[in-house]
């Protein structure tokens, strides 16, 4: 597997910010180092019985990254490609779709997501630190706003969650295994 993407270990004692973003950043780097080095037709590939493919996932995560430190946070409008989509119609089409774009674009498409969660996340700790809540509630309406604490909490869950999955799906493709 390529060593092109630093995965920098989280500091020993470091105070919750610092924490919590390296942890984030440690998990972002993993699901990008799983994916290098792989031709599109790999990244399109699929660990039976499962549809997962390590493109689907970088293109969710990109979808993700947005959708909770852009929309949920900001209340900002969807940014593109996810602008105009039907979710209704097409739940999975960030899934299903991911097998048309290359490596490139799908590394493009998450670092940028990225990128713009991060300069979000900055502006909301400058603002109101972890505990400033989000502009959207949740689809529970009794269970109120998001701490970005728990957004950054949630984001770590999420890409751990995938990441696990992304190790089944590369060792699969090549036997690459590891962090």
């Amino acid at each position: 597997m390529s060593e092109a993407t630093d995965r920098i270990h989280p500091p020993l004692a470091a105070g919750e910010v610092e924490s919590l973003l390296a942890f984030l950043d440690r998990q972002r780097n993993t699901l990008r180092r799983k994916a290098e080095g792989l031709s599109q037709a790999q990244q399109a590939t699929r660990h039976e019985p499962s549809t997962l493919t390590l493109g689907g996932l970088l293109k969710h995560m990109a979808l993700v990254e947005d959708w909770w430190f852009s929309v949920v946070l900001l209340d900002n409008p969807d940014a593109e490609p996810w602008q105009g989509l039907d979710w209704d119609a097409d739940p999975d089409w960030e899934f299903r779709t991911a097998a048309d774009d290359s490596p490139d674009e799908l590394r493009r498409l998450l670092d940028e997501a990225i990128a713009a969660a991060d300069r979000n996340i900055r502006q909301v700790l400058h603002e109101g630190g972890l505990d400033a809540l989000s502009v959207r509630e949740s689809h529970h309406a009794e269970e109120g706003r998001f701490s970005l604490r728990w957004i950054l909490l949630h984001m770590i869950e999420e890409y751990a969650r995938h990441n696990g999955h992304a190790d089944l799906i590369r060792e699969s493709i090549d036997g690459s295994t590891g962090e």
